[in-house]
Order: C-alpha cells, then sequence, then structure tokens
C-alpha cells in the first residue's frame, strides 16, 4: 500500500524514450509518481501488477497500439475506471469518435508544453478520483544514504581510537623506561590503567559513540572547512546525470555540481535549484566561450584572437575582458554564457561513464556570482533529453571524430546543392578525404554535435562516404 502523502500514480505507455522522460521529469516534478512502459503489453502488464491512477497512453506503438490496450483495459474489471489521456503525435489519425468510444477522457497532442501536460494530469486526477493527492516530502541530500554515514563514522572512530592507542601507549613505554621504578605507582597497585595499545584504542572506541562523533564534526564545521557542504557523490553507470539534476531542481538545492570523465570536467554552480553557470576544463574547442560570441555575430573571429592574444598571463575570463574593452555588451555576454552553460550540461549528459559530486553550499567564484544565469533545469534536461537521443543514434556511424570522409562527386552532381541548408553546404565543402571530423569542427566554428548531425545526414543520402584506411601489410 502507497503512503498517503506521495502523489497519484501515473503509468506512461509510450514507445519514446525521449517523451517518457520528458513526462517523467515533468510529471515528478509535480509531485506524481510516475512509471512507464516501452509498448501496449508491458503497460497492461504494469497496470496489472500495479493499479494506476491515470494513464498516459500513446495512440502509435508497436505490439498493441492505443486503441488495442484501450479495449483490453476495457475488458478488464479492475481497470476499466482507470482514466486514460492520450498522446497522439499531430499526423495521428484520433479522431473524437474514437476518444468518445473507448472512454478517453482527454488527449494530448505531442510535442506538448510541460504546463499544458501538467494541467491536463491534475484535472483528470481531481475529476476522476485519484486515490492520493499530488506532492510530498523530498528527501534531502544529507540523508540519502544513513547507511553509509553510519560506516563513514565506524571508520573515522576506528582510525581515531587506533591511533589514540597506539600514540598513549607509546607515551606509557617512554615513561617506563625512563623510571621503572615509579611506573607501578603510576598504573596504581590494582593495574587498571591499560598501557596496552589495543586495551586504549577500545576504550577510545567506546567513548567516541555516534552522538559523540556528530557533535564534535558538527563543531569543528569540517564541511565549511574544505570548502563545501555534504556531499552526495556517485557513479553515472549507475546513476544517470539527469536524476541528479532533476534531484537538485526538485529540493531547490543549492551548492556545486561536479561531473568528470577522464581529463574532462563539466562544473554546475545550483542556487537555489536553478544554473548559474556552468564551467568546463579539459572539453573541445567548440564548448569555449568565444565560439559562441562568434555564432551570435556579437564579434569576428579575428577579434576573438586579438582579445586572447591580449588577455593578461594567466586569465582564461576573455567574456569580461571583452566587455571592459567595449568590443561586446554585458547583454551579449549573458546570452552567450547562457548558450554555453546549456551546451555543457548537453554534454555531459551523454556521458555513459563517469563520477559526479554534489558539495552543497559551495560558495561560488565571483564570475559566477555576476553572472547569474538562472537557468531552468526541466527546460535543459528537455532539450537534453532529444539531444542524447540523437547522439546516440549519431554514434552508431560517427563514434571517432578521427574519421575521415569523402564526398561522392556523382551523387552530388545528381542531387544538386539546392535541396541542403547553408549550414549542410559549408560542412559538405569541409569533406575533402583530408579533414578528419574533429578538422571540420574546428574550421567550420560549429559544435561537435551540429557537425556530427549534418554528418550523419549526409552519409545517410550518400552524399559522403568514409574513406577506406590502406592496411597495412
Amino acid at each position: 500500500m502507497r503512503d498517503s502523502m506521495t502523489g497519484a500514480r501515473v503509468l506512461v505507455i509510450d514507445d519514446s524514450p525521449t517523451i517518457t522522460r520528458v513526462v517523467q521529469l515533468v510529471l515528478t516534478k509535480a509531485g506524481y509518481d510516475v512509471v512507464s512502459a516501452t509498448d501496449g503489453e508491458a503497460g497492461l502488464a504494469e497496470a496489472r501488477a500495479n493499479r494506476p491512477d491515470l494513464i498516459l497512453l500513446d495512440f502509435v506503438m508497436p505490439r498493441l497500439n492505443g486503441y488495442q490496450v484501450c479495449r483490453e483495459l476495457a475488458a478488464d474489471p479492475a481497470l476499466r475506471d482507470v482514466p486514460v489521456v492520450l498522446l497522439s503525435a499531430k499526423g495521428d489519425q484520433v479522431g473524437e469518435r474514437f476518444v468518445k468510444v473507448m472512454g478517453i477522457v482527454d488527449y494530448i497532442t505531442k510535442p506538448f508544453a510541460p504546463e499544458a501536460l501538467t494541467a491536463v494530469v491534475q484535472h483528470t486526477v481531481a475529476k476522476y478520483g485519484g486515490r492520493h493527492a499530488a506532492g510530498g516530502d523530498t528527501v534531502p541530500v544529507e540523508g540519502v544514504d544513513e547507511r553509509a554515514r553510519a560506516g563513514a563514522l565506524a571508520e573515522l572512530r576506528s582510525q581515531i581510537a587506533d591511533a589514540v592507542g597506539a600514540r598513549v601507549a607509546a607515551l606509557f613505554a617512554l615513561a617506563g623506561a625512563a623510571d621503572p621504578d615509579g611506573a607501578a605507582d603510576r598504573d596504581g597497585a590494582s593495574g587498571r590503567i591499560p598501557t596496552d595499545a589495543g586495551a586504549i584504542a577500545d576504550a577510545a572506541r567506546s567513548a567516541l559513540d555516534d552522538h559523540s562523533l556528530g557533535q564534535i564534526l558538527a563543531s569543528i564545521d569540517i564541511p565549511a572547512a574544505i570548502g563545501g557542504g555534504s556531499a552526495l557523490t556517485g557513479d553515472l553507470q549507475f546513476i544517470p546525470l539527469a536524476e541528479v539534476l532533476q534531484l537538485l531542481d526538485q529540493q531547490e538545492q543549492t551548492g556545486l555540481l561536479t561531473v568528470t570523465r577522464g581529463a574532462a570536467e563539466v562544473g554546475l554552480h545550483f542556487r537555489r535549484g536553478r544554473i548559474d553557470q556552468a564551467l568546463a576544463i579539459g572539453l573541445a574547442d567548440d564548448l569555449l566561450l568565444g565560439r559562441f560570441l562568434v555564432d551570435a555575430e556579437v564579434l569576428i573571429a579575428d577579434e576573438l584572437e586579438s582579445a586572447l592574444d591580449a588577455l593578461p598571463e594567466g586569465s582564461r575570463l576573455i567574456g569580461g575582458h571583452l566587455v571592459r574593452g567595449g568590443i561586446i555588451t554585458a547583454h551579449d555576454l549573458t546570452t552567450a554564457l547562457a548558450r554555453q552553460s546549456r551546451e555543457l550540461v548537453y554534454e555531459a549528459l551523454r556521458w555513459r561513464t563517469g563520477r559526479f559530486r554534489f558539495a552543497a553550499g559551495s560558495p561560488p567564484p565571483p564570475s559566477v556570482v555576476e553572472a547569474r544565469l538562472e537557468l531552468d533545469v526541466q527546460a535543459i534536461l528537455m532539450e537534453g533529453f532529444r539531444r542524447v537521443d540523437e547522439w546516440h543514434l549519431i554514434e552508431r556511424e560517427i563514434a571517432d571524430f578521427e574519421l575521415v570522409f569523402l564526398r561522392n562527386e556523382d551523387a552530388v552532381a545528381q542531387m544538386g546543392r539546392g535541396r541542403l541548408t547553408r549550414e549542410e553546404l559549408a560542412i559538405l565543402e569541409l569533406v575533402n578525404g583530408k579533414n578528419s571530423i574533429k578538422d571540420i569542427v574546428r574550421k567550420s566554428r560549429m559544435g561537435s554535435f551540429e557537425v556530427s548531425k549534418m554528418l550523419f545526414r549526409l552519409l545517410s543520402i550518400k552524399l559522403v562516404r568514409r574513406r577506406v584506411q590502406p592496411v597495412a601489410i
């Protein structure tokens, strides 16, 4: 039985990973308990195992489509009263007659706005008697794992006790060597004072219980001393970054989230659940701020190079330097920083391996305080999910940025260049049998994602092909 404080259970049946993630993100933030299934058969199995308060149902799906799922629901006495909201794309032929006949209470056309989705769900649950009100308490970051906290205290206790025991025993041994005749008087006739390192360590352990250790650590304020508060850490293989971002957003956390993969690192500065800025080291040049300023056409590449040459030694803050020099406006800088920060999050979202660490209360540098972008995590994740799906598709064909492509001149001549966008034509011109993908990204001054996406399309319509590397004999 679910606790009365948890949200109404919403079952999402949709074969699109992007739509499922967006719905989960939006409705979880609104306080609902969201579960999902990727096809009609799995959705029916989930509904029968755990009766939902509402079903969001895709119309076009493999195995069982929306019509077939509705027919099965209507035939099941335990599920026939569960309200169903249909999710249909603009091209789907879903008429009002179908909706009324199958007992569907409402439908949403994809793509949809988060606010529209939340409104429809709230209205439907309220009208058709969802068993639980949406909402509920969030779990603070500090309390993510009490067993881990207890284990850490036990390890700390053991190390302190062993260190104290060894040191005190050594002092007793030193004193005894200096005055062997007085040792008995010091120890007392009964010998009750322990001089053995193990016995002293055991006595220290019993004195350092969890409560005492907690008080000591609180009074010392170790997190503040090392530059950050309570930490949440994990492995991206087991906890996707999107889930971490959702948690910090929902709890309106403030602090620094650091995501690392090899030598690459992205730092996200949170303030009350919003991202004030993203900073990075070890990433490709197309994610540097200068690229976004050139993209926005607020300065040209030569001006950027001159500004970089004029930077004070050791300085990395090109944006402030450009504003102070009157080359760009403060608004230009803010716009470019916002776009760069989003792109850095998109990049980190596609990492399948790596580590993350969130330090609650970690103070931001002055540049972040000044930027104060207040980026909405939910909006970033919606676009991020779409890009991640595309990246995974692209990576099946373009997994290595050292790849070199050739133009299929006959196919280009036959198709003509009029069907390509200006950007695609620019990329096609850079495909010459010599430039690697990395070279094309650098020379085009476009982002890795955009270049890869266009190369993938050119590859799919056979205007380019991979250059076959000669086999060494």
